[in-house]
């Protein structure tokens, strides 16, 4: 199944196929890491500051260490930007 994200008339978005799923996943994931970095605030008690920067490494191929999540944020972010061009947007 090809990936897309399809926005609807009634305000509401899709995120259709493996690469759009990741792409909402690391959006949230990009908030969260924002989050724990001004305020230290954890979004849900299951996603701890060390699993957070491992999953930003996930995307980014990079090894973060403790108090990095500022710059995992950053570095995230240019992954998601890369994977929105990338992705086709349709409108309904």
């Amino acid at each position: 199944m090809n990936s897309e994200i399809i926005h609807h008339d009634t305000g509401a978005t899709t995120f259709a196929g493996r690469d759009a799923v990741n792409l909402f996943r690391a959006i949230t994931l990009k908030s969260a890491l924002g989050l724990y970095a001004k305020s230290k605030l954890l979004t849900t008690r299951g996603l701890t500051p060390t699993l957070m920067l491992t999953l930003a490494g996930e995307y980014t191929g990079k090894k973060y260490k403790r108090g990095q999540h500022a710059q995992a944020a950053e570095e995230l972010n240019a992954w998601i930007q890369t994977m929105r061009c990338a992705l086709p947007v349709t409108h309904q």
